[in-house]
Parts: structure tokens; sequence; C-alpha cells
């Protein structure tokens, strides 16, 4: 009897995302590793999104819209919550994703059943330019890395997988907008060992609607926000 490869739930949260979307899809229908769930939660958006994603005659792509404009992280743990992999990963709507990125996460994170989580590295992608370059050019440490992570945050949310078990649906946290992720698996990273790969799985996408590049000030307050309520676990 065949064995059945374990369930991806893909993530994506969009709100008016139709300029980028297409090609973002597109990565995520042509990856070799074909069992996964595309939990597609539109942020209440005004534009062509939801008609994009429902032009996909795909049954693993599942629509869900709130008709409240919710903070980024309020909706991801609402993403989160209609999952049902084994294993979840994120994309977002103006991110890419290298066609065997699934699989050969997959196959690391089930052969090194110590790690709960993995990561790697990324391409960053100018539109304007159309330069691109590797994010990072060193390798980082595997295992327990919160003090890494802290002395330098290089988890691009893009290139994650975990193993769904070890995530709360309140593991981030609603009230922020930008540095929600650095929140979440800092905490996981307290109690789970972490592998990084450098080789590049995903492609990041800059452009003049990035929501952090457009927002630093809401970036710094959240980070003054984070230092003062996690300045005694982190020491």
């Amino acid at each position: 009897m065949k064995k059945i490869d374990p369930l991806v739930s893909i993530i994506m949260n969009c709100h008016n995302g139709e300029k980028y979307l297409p090609k973002s899809i597109s990565s995520i229908i042509s990856q070799s590793y074909k069992n996964w769930e595309l939990i597609f939660f539109d942020n209440s958006s005004k534009d062509k999104s939801k008609k994009i994603i429902k032009s996909y005659k795909d049954k693993r792509i599942k629509y869900f819209f709130s008709k409240k404009k919710l903070k980024l992280y309020h909706a991801r743990n609402l993403a989160l919550k209609k999952t049902k992999g084994k294993y979840v990963s994120f994309l977002d709507v103006d991110d890419l994703w290298d066609k065997k990125k699934l699989k050969f996460q997959i196959n690391y994170l089930k052969k090194n059943k110590e790690f709960k989580i993995a990561y790697s590295n990324y391409i960053v992608y100018n539109e304007t330019t159309k330069k691109k370059y590797n994010k990072y050019s060193k390798i980082f440490e595997s295992g327990y890395i919160t003090q890494s992570l802290l002395n330098n945050y290089t988890i691009g949310i893009l290139t994650v997988m975990f193993e769904k078990k070890i995530i709360s649906t309140n593991c981030f946290n609603k009230n922020y907008n930008v540095i929600g992720d650095f929140d979440c698996f800092l905490k996981l990273s307290l109690k789970n060992k972490i592998a990084y790969t450098s080789k590049p799985l995903a492609v990041y996408r800059i452009h003049n609607d990035n929501y952090s590049t457009k927002n630093l000030n809401q970036y710094l307050e959240e980070l003054r926000s984070f230092i003062k309520k996690n300045s005694n676990i982190y020491k």
C-alpha cells in the first residue's frame, strides 16, 4: 500500500493583492510536492483579488473572506485555525517559492525528526531595478537558536515550514502588524530546534507597496512594545 504524503497547509493572507497575486499562486501550483491545501484569507480586499483566486479551479484552494479589515497577525491567527495539515507554511501575495520548496523541507523534517521548524535563505528581487541577490551570504547555525535570533533575526516567514502541533492558534500577537512573526518564532525557538539551509527556497519581491517599508514608524513602535513586554523572558 502506497504511503500517503503528509498534508501541508499553506497560509496566504491578502489585502488588495491583485497586482502580485497571479505569480505567487502559480509558484504554489507548480510545486513538485502536490499534497497541499491553500488557506487563502482575504482580509477585506476591495480589488480583484477574489476574482483572481476564484479563477483557479483547484479544490486544494480554500477561500475565506473577512468583512472587516483586521491587523495582519490577527488575520494570520484566524487563517491558522482553518488549517488541516500536519505542516504549515506561509506565502504572502507578493512573494514566490522555488518549485521544490515544499518537497525539500518535508524530506528534511521527516529525516531529521529532532527539528520541528525549518527555514532557509531566500532571494531578494527588486521589482524596479530588476536586480536580485541572496539575502544571506553566510551559513547560520541550527538547533536551539534563540540567542542567535536575538542577535540577528534571520527567519523570513516566506521560507518557514513547521509542524502544526507545536504552535497554538494564537501564537501571533493580534495587535501587531509588522513584527508578529519575529515575536512568534522567537517564542517557538525557546522550546523547539530550528533548522536552517543556505539554499534559497523563496523570492522576496521589493516594491513600492511593501507594508513594512511604508510603515517604518509602526515597526519601531511595535519593537519598543515587544522589548518592554518581553525583557524578562529574553534576558
